[in-house]
């Protein structure tokens, strides 16, 4: 309390004791996989394998090469931002080495006639190193084609010059000058013996251009990478310094897990997506949006469920079958469509109605953008075997699109039988976590408990309102206790605050039924 010694008029602020919670986000996805190209502008990251946060699918592009032969996730991100997602981590695991063969390029002609009249090869195997043309002015009495400059950039920086250059005989002939002194790249000339040049003003293009590097060669991943490690920021686990996370997605279990044979290898299968969940529920704030095995039939998924996977989480939740989509990568012989597991285009669907709806709608009965076919046309008989083990199911409907239509979790707990219960409580759970930081050291007593028990009636009357709750009263629909029963004095003495929350979420109308009797007419 301040001290009042001279008369006078005092003004004094007073902190409220009622703080505005405002509800945590719900839709950040996480995916782990492989992707075309590592980012390569962090220097203390050379791999690219720590979370990076991406806001749209261009800034994916650019980190990242977008899409890539033998890699899902940029398939899956793609199918994350078109249904609805906004925020996304990727976290690059690397599935390729490099080729240990130099980086290689042909440089183009100003004149097209000509094609590509210089080949440079670096001298160290995978050099990351571009070549910059600049026209030259040409001396009063110069014959032939004019002169050009030729740089060397390595790492942002020019590294070698040469100035002068010509593509005829001479002194300043390019493959002469430059293969006498460059310790970077090597030049070849590649010139029809009969082209005439002396018409010719400009042989070479102006510009930049990158050496390319030879085709990377595909290693193995193990289960083991894909968990990798929280101290060294890499694979599942390196998403512990994400916290926003609320969804994490791993597409890319399809490439590591086929082999030569193109069968699949369900023991890493489930090893990965078992580490998965096992990081959700350790975390408490995320759920694993999981893939079943492709090629499957329902009655197969239903034994691989059931007697293989066995898993028993309210943090996961699983989708059958795989979607058709474009072939984003159409090559001489390849299919217009292609099949891809449908986790990150769901995950995209539960960011849509997390922004429409709430957090609180079941993400079920929703058409998926972007899919065109799904993999196994599922029957309303295949899926009443699937759907009480919490197996989700992709259907067609016909006129009515290709819908979501399960919403459950993996949890033989009839408590958390429904993934929008879950998610609702993961949310209130870390509004609340976040948002009560200012009760900490504050004095224990009537005030205390009485501001606390303000914030969380506030906020889950909001939520009442907005029908995430089910009741027709703010009484039915939650409670707030904080007052000298769940406080008494031993508890004080331990420093302990403990507030008691009840709520009743409100739980999807799975089963739609309609009593309908015949009514006979009476005198």
């Amino acid at each position: 309390m301040p001290t009042y010694a001279a008369p006078g008029v005092y003004v004094e602020e007073v902190p409220s004791s009622q703080k505005v919670l405002t509800a945590a986000a719900t839709a950040i996805a996480a995916f782990v996989g492989f992707t075309g190209r590592a980012p390569g502008d962090d220097p203390s990251d050379p791999d690219g394998v720590k979370p990076r946060l991406v806001t749209s699918w261009t800034q994916f592009e650019n980190l990242y090469g977008g899409y890539a032969e033998g890699c899902m996730l940029p398939i899956a991100v793609r199918g994350y931002f078109d249904n609805g997602g906004t925020i996304a981590y990727i976290v690059r695991i690397p599935n390729t080495a490099p080729s240990g063969e130099p980086s290689q390029l042909a440089l183009p002609a100003a004149d097209r006639a000509l094609g590509s009249p210089l080949e440079i090869t670096s001298v160290e195997p995978d050099a990351n190193i571009s070549v910059v043309i600049e026209n030259a002015e040409p001396a009063d009495d110069a014959d032939g084609p004019s002169p050009f400059n030729l740089s060397v950039v390595e790492g942002g920086t020019t590294v070698e010059s040469f100035d002068n250059l010509t593509i005829t005989p001479g002194d300043r002939n390019v493959e002469k000058v430059v293969n006498a002194s460059s310790t970077k790249v090597k030049v070849k000339l590649n010139l029809d013996k009969g082209v005439d040049l002396s018409s010719l003003l400009d042989v070479m293009k102006p510009g930049s251009f990158a050496l390319e590097h030879a085709p990377a060669t595909a290693v193995p991943v193990n289960g083991r990478k894909f968990a990798g490690s929280e101290s060294t920021r890499t694979g599942i686990n390196g998403l512990a310094i994400a916290e926003d996370v609320t969804m994490v997605i791993v597409p890319d279990l399809i490439t590591a897990a086929t082999k030569p044979d193109k069968s699949i290898d369900l023991g890493l299968w489930k090893a990965v997506q078992t580490t998965l969940i096992t990081h959700c529920e350790l975390h408490g704030n995320r759920v694993a949006v999981l893939d079943a095995p492709p090629g499957m039939t329902p009655q197969q998924i239903k034994e691989w469920r059931s007697d293989v996977a066995m898993y028993d989480s309210a943090f996961a939740a699983l989708y059958y079958p795989w979607i058709r989509v474009e072939n984003p990568l159409p090559s001489n012989g390849a299919d217009a469509e292609i099949l891809v597991p449908p986790s990150g285009h769901i995950a995209g669907v539960w960011a849509r109605v997390d922004e429409t709806r709430g957090v609180w709608k079941a993400p079920a009965n929703e058409t998926i953008a972007g899919c065109l076919d799904v993999e196994y046309p599922v029957t309303k008989a295949e899926q009443s075997l699937l759907n009480p083990i919490g197996v989700n199911c992709i259907r067609p409907f016909g006129t009515r699109g290709i819908r979501i239509w399960g919403g459950r979790t993996l949890s033989s707990d009839t408590d958390w039988r429904y993934l929008n219960v879950r998610r609702l409580f993961n949310m209130v759970e870390t509004t609340i976590l976040d948002g009560t930081q200012w009760a900490v050291f504050e004095p224990n007593d009537v005030k205390l408990w009485e501001g606390v028990k303000r914030t969380l009636n506030a906020f889950l009357t909001g939520l009442w309102r907005d029908g995430a709750l089910f009741g027709t009263s703010p009484d039915q629909a939650f409670y707030v206790k904080c007052d000298a029963e769940t406080n008494p004095p031993d508890s004080i003495d331990q420093g302990k605050l403990v507030v008691e929350v009840g709520i009743a979420p409100v739980k999807p109308a799975e089963f739609v039924i309609f009593r309908i009797s015949q009514q006979k007419q009476t005198a």
